[in-house]
């Protein structure tokens, strides 16, 4: 899992040399201001909502002492709160949304990769933003469920301290995920890409896990996380596809 881990982190590397060497940059520019309208929504609300849902909790404090106190830090943890679940719709609202501009870059890449012998694109632009709406739906929805449990674990002792980390592997799983399935949706159908991803869910962890150091980083993170995820992803995908035909080849010898 771990060597996967790596795999899916170190395809990264040459990403943003690839992008300009393709001249792909001008495909992002729908994606990135769909990135950055996204998290400036979130970033308002946050700010707008976290005194409102703040005050709802200070009111669990029935005391008069301490309650400007108790009131501000309820203001706090619920801005916090706040973001920490925009970011798990951010994710995948980016995601279904770009998707009829992702498919193309992840096709050019494979192309530049493989030459001739790359899938072509047979779908429409309807068809991939529904298929990039479906996808990141599901993966809300799962990725909601888990966060839930891990929440509850949490409280038990002794194992509640590993609920971070689990909860920012959950978060960068399903960021792989979404990244892969741009690539996997040329090959494969909806249920045969899910197969795909958990079979290799430690390329999808890696590719995650630096999408979502990506966003720590103000606002460059947010216009640079998509372009260069999509590409590492697309690089990974292509490269166990590959691996995958071979083994089937080798097997039917």
């Amino acid at each position: 899992m771990l060597k996967h881990i790596y795999g899916g982190i170190k395809a990264y590397a040459g990403a943003f040399g690839l992008i300009s060497k393709l001249k792909l940059w001008r495909y992002f520019s729908i994606p990135i201001t769909i990135s950055l309208l996204t998290a400036t929504a979130i970033g308002i609300s946050a700010y707008g909502f976290s005194d409102n849902l703040g005050g709802l909790i200070s009111k669990a404090w029935i005391w008069e002492w301490g309650k400007e106190t108790f009131t501000t830090i309820s203001s706090i943890i619920s801005g916090i709160l706040i973001i920490a679940v925009g970011l798990v719709l951010y994710k995948h609202i980016i995601m279904a949304l770009s998707a009829p501009f992702m498919s193309p870059v992840s096709e050019k890449i494979e192309q530049h990769i493989l030459g001739d012998k790359h899938e072509h694109r047979n779908s429409s632009f309807q068809q991939q933003l529904w298929r990039g709406i479906r996808i990141n739906v599901r993966n809300l929805t799962m990725e909601l469920l888990l966060t839930i449990l891990i929440l509850i674990v949490s409280f038990i002792p002794i194992i509640g301290w590993i609920t971070s980390l689990l909860l920012f592997v959950v978060q960068a799983y399903y960021a792989g995920f979404g990244n892969m399935d741009y690539t996997l949706e040329r090959h494969y159908k909806y249920n045969e890409s899910l197969n795909f991803v958990r079979k290799h869910r430690g390329a999808a962890i890696g590719n995650g896990t630096v999408f979502m150091l990506f966003l720590l980083i103000p606002i460059i993170g947010v216009v640079l996380v998509l372009p260069l995820s999509v590409t590492a992803a697309t690089v990974k995908t292509v490269e166990l596809l590959n691996a995958e035909k071979s083994e089937i080849s080798t097997n039917n010898l």
